[in-house]
């Protein structure tokens, strides 16, 4: 398979993580794939095998939107990942990869991020960069810091790991697919090459959540973080789409009113109040510089 062939990492990558008893009796003693074998797929779709295996090795380039709605079905996908099998299939032209414009995040929403002082916000970008944090959720997690990757920090940070404890998996997990999901199939976009060659060989995690092709983009969740100051915390997030922007995304922590969540929050902000120094107030309107 050609190391271009996406629409077959990706046929391969599904297949390889169905399970074969969930389709009738299954022979594990004769099985040398994981999952399924491709003239299964292949018969659950309603396709030769032999069209199949030409998909897979990308010999075929361009399969018909009702052939890739049937291997979606076959596979089990969702509605995110079958539309990014549809985008697989039907690629938009790309020249040489070329130098990434830096990415901006727009005044107002940076005043809004910087404003709130009661909950842990931040921008992050297309592939997970904190583009701004407030104070609250820089103090929540180191890896919310501007400049930070959040995907890096999740694989390669152990404060990050201890943070989500337990939850650190399915956390990791979801960010991974979310980047997935953020960026499309853009193998040729540098930066994206280069977060994920990194990752690869510093972390066989993420090379494994990485090879298994998840697409699932999260708006909102929970988690538990166990912080060092404030002992462990249920907070839910929020995931806003900042308009007029390439995937950036605004980020609100909250807690339940009234929990013992929330009380710690509340505990946080205060800590990270007595922690920040004041602004400097602005100069009265006309007033002289000596």
């Amino acid at each position: 398979m050609s190391p271009s062939n996406e629409l077959g990492a990706y046929l391969r990558a599904r297949r390889d993580l169905l399970r074969p008893e969930d389709f009738g009796p299954a022979d594990r003693s004769r099985r040398r794939v994981p999952g399924l074998r491709r003239e299964e797929v292949a018969q659950l779709a309603g396709i030769s095998a032999e069209y199949y295996l030409r998909l897979e090795q990308g010999r075929d380039h361009h399969p018909s939107a009702q052939v890739l709605d049937a291997l979606a079905r076959a596979l089990g996908l969702g509605a995110e990942a079958t539309a990014y099998l549809h985008q697989l299939a039907t690629p938009v032209p790309r020249g040489r990869p070329g130098r990434r414009r830096p990415e901006r995040v727009p005044a107002g929403t940076r005043r809004l991020v910087l404003s709130l002082t009661g909950v842990p916000a931040l921008v992050l970008g297309r592939y997970q960069d904190v583009l701004v944090a407030n104070d609250l959720a820089t103090a929540l997690s180191s890896a919310h810091r501007p400049g930070e990757n959040a995907l890096r920090s999740a694989f390669l940070d152990p404060e990050v790991r201890a943070l989500y404890g337990d939850d650190w998996a399915r956390i990791a997990a979801g960010t991974v697919a979310s980047v997935r999901a953020l960026a499309g199939p853009e193998s040729r976009d540098a930066h994206l090459a280069q977060l994920v060659g990194e990752l690869s060989v510093r972390s066989e995690e993420f090379r494994r959540l990485w090879a298994r092709h998840d697409v699932a983009p999260r708006a909102s969740g929970s988690s538990v973080l166990h912080h060092p100051q404030v002992g462990p915390m249920e907070l839910s997030y929020e995931k806003l789409a900042v308009t007029g922007t390439e995937g950036q995304v605004l980020v609100l922590f909250h807690a339940d009113p009234g929990t013992e969540s929330a009380r710690s929050l509340a505990l946080l902000v205060h800590l990270t109040a007595d922690a920040t120094p004041p602004h400097p107030a602005p100069e009265p309107h006309g007033a002289r510089r000596h």
